[in-house]
């Protein structure tokens, strides 16, 4: 077993044999472990290189090595859920040697994509979806006569999304041949792992028993009594050895579960479920971070990792300590509210270390709710809480808080319910990728009536608007980007702002007005000096400072808006409306995330790829002088 990451390249003769399945497939079963090991420690090299996902990878090494030995991928179809495992994957199909280029710029994205590997078979990145996804893959081979596995290999954790069980729901109906591998790495299901449940598990599988299964069933069907009673001393039979019941009654034939580090009990249990027809449910129990000691006893810390970097010959002496994260002033600020509020409830989509609501689970455990990945299910609750006397605070991703839209409108919008939601990660969030980007909120929440929208700027407006949207009577949202701020000081007073009411933060000289959204503020001001432009720090999208921005209008002769946001139906196109609506006649530039999709990289990478660093803002804004000034008709 590692205890260090090793920081030069291993020595690994039998995985340099292996580009692609086709080799894996060509190696002797008793090869297996050894191409294991040698595959764990390629992958702690490569991460501890590059930064990443990492205890989930080290944990579905010897699965990911059976999967492909046994299955003739790529025509056999093979989804992962969420993509948080699937470096070893990727190593294995032919990018082992760009695996340095992870999550950088122009190099392997964090998850699978299609665009880069025909073994990527689905775009991953949220959880719950491999099940719905093999299933369509399944159908589609059926209408087309073609004779390839569908196999969706699912975390317990994205197992209690309900889009999970939706999918085995209609796995049963639709009788297609699918493959659900349930990857227990947390020993929520079942612990009932050993040499007797892995023997159970071979024998369940085997061809024999299905034949002699299959065979009583014809001729015990014609006495319905001696079947019932056959098929109810199986099911008792079956339960006795592993949890079976719940898929079993889904339709899913169930085996395990079985030891997912066991490479034999893995590859044969695997060889005897490759022909079977209909449903197929195998559980296996592994371990995250298997394999490294220190992510074996920390799997939460370990999740992910940054890359790993020498330490420095001297350290200073009184080294600055860095501003804290955005999430940490948000869980700086429940603790504080909770302390005042008694009827606070803290809810989120096993989201608590990210979010950073671990000081406040242990002083508030009545009051704090991780309902798993169940999003959805996360702002209905909210929506109950709200309902008879309770002050939910939602704490959710951007990107996350797509999966609940038809709750946010219908549970708590249209009943106007007083729900706070803290969205984290908003904007580019760098290294994950377009998955994971929080750039579509500001549009998706503005057409929603009811709502307010706050986009702070630094951190002590976070806390402000927290507080805001906290004693607003109504649903409110507070969007902050992921990572530190800028370092300002925080208060430590829980005081409001007023709803709607930016400020001016630089009076300039020229014509131009820069209406700054967010934490693109400080970008905006150093644009601001090169061009002697004015400078708004609007706070809020919705409701809109009207009077701020017809002041603005009426001085100004361009308008530039500037979001860390889609330029399409967000907080520009909001003074847009306004303008028209207003019949102000002012030149308009909106600046934001453009209608594409923005590729993994460092976040810094990415903002000057969009024109949002300060020399791209005053660029962008010179050239569009420079292209109105032939016009006449125009005012620059």
């Amino acid at each position: 077993m590692l205890h260090e990451i090793p920081r030069h390249r291993p020595d690994t003769p039998l995985l340099d044999r292996v580009d692609l399945p086709a080799q894996l497939r060509e190696l002797d079963a008793c090869q297996l472990p050894q191409l294991a090991e040698q595959l764990r420690e390629y992958l702690l090299y490569c991460v501890g290189q590059t930064g990443g996902h990492f205890g989930a990878g080290l944990g579905v090494v010897e699965l990911t090595i059976a999967l492909h030995y046994i299955f003739n991928t790529p025509e056999d179809r093979l989804v992962w859920d969420v993509g948080h495992q699937a470096y070893p994957h990727k190593i294995l199909t032919g990018r082992r040697e760009a695996m340095l280029s992870l999550r950088q710029r122009d190099g392997l994205a964090a998850f699978p994509r299609r665009s880069e590997s025909p073994y990527d078979t689905f775009g991953v990145g949220h959880s719950s979806t491999s099940i719905s996804a093999a299933l369509g893959m399944a159908i589609a081979s059926r209408m087309q006569g073609r004779d390839r596995r569908a196999i969706a290999v699912i975390g317990d954790g994205a197992m209690t999304a309900g889009m999970a069980f939706e999918a085995l729901n209609h796995a049963s109906e639709v009788n297609a041949n699918l493959l659900v591998v349930l990857n227990d790495n947390d020993m929520s299901i079942s612990a009932n792992v050993g040499g007797l449940s892995n023997y159970f598990a071979r024998l369940l599988s085997s061809r024999a028993y299905h034949t002699m299964r299959e065979g009583s069933r014809k001729v015990l069907s014609g006495i319905p009594r001696a079947w019932e009673l056959a098929r109810r001393t199986e099911e008792h039979v079956k339960g006795m050895m592993a949890p079976s019941t719940l898929f079993e009654e889904l339709g899913f034939n169930y085996i395990g579960p079985i030891d997912g580090h066991n490479l034999d009990a893995l590859v044969s249990t695997l060889h005897n479920m490759r022909n079977l027809k209909g449903p197929q449910f195998l559980h296996v129990v592994t371990q995250k971070g298997h394999g490294f000691a220190p992510a074996e006893q920390d799997p939460i810390g370990y999740h992910a990792i940054t890359k790993l970097e020498p330490e420095a010959a001297v350290k200073p002496a009184n080294p600055k300590p860095a501003p804290p994260k955005y999430s940490n002033v948000f869980g700086r600020w429940l603790v504080d509210m909770a302390e005042q509020e008694s009827m606070l409830v803290g809810i989120t989509p096993a989201m608590k270390d990210g979010s950073d609501l671990i000081e406040f689970a242990d002083r508030f455990p009545d009051r704090y709710f991780d309902v798993a990945i169940a999003e959805q299910h996360a702002v209905t609750l909210a929506a109950g809480v709200a309902c008879d006397g309770g002050k939910p605070v939602v704490a959710i991703y951007s990107t996350f808080l797509q999966r609940a839209y038809d709750q946010l409108i219908h549970d708590v919008a249209v009943q106007n319910l007083d729900v706070l939601f803290a969205i984290d990660r908003a904007g580019l969030v760098g290294e994950d990728g377009p998955t994971h980007a929080g750039c579509y909120d500001i549009p998706y929440m503005r057409c929603v009536p009811n709502m307010v929208i706050m986009t702070p700027a630094d951190e002590n407006e976070t806390r402000q608007m927290l507080s805001t949207g906290y004693h607003h009577q109504g649903p409110a949202a507070v969007r902050y980007p992921r990572g530190s701020g800028i370092g300002v000081e925080i208060t430590e007073s829980l005081d409001s702002l007023a709803i709607g009411e930016g400020e001016m933060r630089r009076e300039g000289n020229s014509p131009i007005a820069i209406l700054a959204f967010g934490t693109l503020l400080h970008s905006a001001l150093g644009a601001a000096d090169t061009l002697d432009a004015s400078v708004a720090n609007m706070r809020f999208v919705k409701p809109l400072d009207e009077p701020l921005i017809r002041s603005l209008a009426l001085k100004n002769q361009l308008l530039v808006t500037l979001e860390e946001g889609a330029i399409m139906g967000g907080a520009g196109s909001a003074v847009n409306e306004f303008l028209q609506a207003e019949g102000l006649q002012v030149a308009t530039l909106n600046l934001g995330i453009p209608d594409r999709f923005i590729e993994h990289g460092k976040p810094a990478e990415l903002l000057t790829e969009c024109g949002l660093d300060a020399e791209g803002i005053v660029a962008t804004i010179q050239a569009r002088i420079k292209s109105s000034q032939p016009h006449k008709s125009a005012k620059l």
